[in-house]
């Protein structure tokens, strides 16, 4: 009795395991980005889009949208030590080297209080900006851009 207790788990097991391994395999008619394949299976890296060179930003698309950095910002440091935007965007630098100035809403904290420096929930700029790229989009959608 013993060892069909312990056959039939094995058996159990193994089985578990196989569908287990089919369940990952199978995509269910589900698509992603990375296509119709196996999460274990490989896939390339997707084609790099080619940002703009230092153009006029794009217009925005909805009111409140933070604008789009019209520049490659690939090798720019930003961390808890150094922010490399800040080197042309800071209120010290923005006329000197032509670029746009920190809003005033980044000196804000959450409960609207002013600080004398930038905000340390926005110190990390490409968490709301990012470089502009004409792309086509992920997936299809009916998306209408207010601005127009």
């Amino acid at each position: 009795m013993k060892k069909f207790t312990v056959a039939l788990t094995l058996v159990m097991a193994l089985g578990g395991i196989s569908m287990a391994t089919q369940a990952v395999s199978d995509t269910g008619g589900m698509k992603s980005l990375r296509g119709a394949k196996a999460l274990d299976e490989g896939t390339r890296a997707p084609t790099m889009h080619k940002f703009n060179k230092d153009e006029e930003p794009m217009k925005r698309s909805y009111v409140q949208q933070p604008p789009v950095i019209p520049h490659k910002v690939r090798g720019y440091k930003v961390d808890l030590n150094s922010n490399k935007c800040l080197s042309c965007h800071s209120w010290d630098n923005y006329k000197e080297s032509g670029a746009t100035k920190v809003s005033l809403t980044h000196f804000n904290t959450r409960d609207g209080h002013a600080l004398a420096d930038i905000s340390p929930r926005r110190y990390f700029c490409m968490q709301c900006h990012v470089p502009q790229a004409v792309t086509e989009p992920l997936v299809e959608n009916t998306y209408k851009n207010s601005a127009e």
